[in-house]
């Protein structure tokens, strides 16, 4: 995450924590990642999402995150589709993303955009002021 430069050091801590309740076997945060095979391997994104508690088949996706040098060679799609075909399988019908208004998240809300993702809420401020929170949804029950 910190390879991407958009992310503050209290939201690297919060995914951090994230992959180590996952890794603790809580089934509430699911990942995948993906890979350089040309480069050992290499880590070059993941995503995080889950069941959102409460709800009958809403899941939040929490992160899709792609390092600087491999945004925009669809990586990012990759791990969405993984995302979408996953919580398919298991009869999700709904996921909920939460992005940041900042300007260097434009790219990241037009990609929502283009995949399909409706912007259903704005909460001014919420993040900080003159950083809104950006809630889109995408029913995947729809065509």
């Amino acid at each position: 995450m910190a390879g991407t430069a958009m992310f503050r050091p209290s939201e690297v801590a919060v995914a951090t924590q994230l992959l180590d309740a996952h890794l603790a076997g809580d089934e509430d945060y699911r990942f995948i990642g993906a890979f350089n095979a040309e480069v050992d391997g290499e880590l070059v994104g993941y995503a995080c999402w889950g069941p959102t508690p409460g709800t009958e088949g809403t899941n939040d996706l929490y992160w899709i995150v792609v390092e600087r040098t491999q945004q925009g060679s669809g990586v990012g799609s990759q791990l969405l589709d993984h995302v979408e075909r996953t919580i398919r399988a298991e009869g999700g019908r709904l996921i909920v993303v939460e992005t940041s208004s900042r300007a260097d998240y434009t790219g990241t809300r037009a990609f929502y955009e283009r995949r399909g993702y409706t912007r259903a809420a704005n909460l001014p401020g919420y993040y900080a002021p003159g950083d809104d929170l950006v809630i889109y949804l995408k029913d995947l029950t729809d065509g």
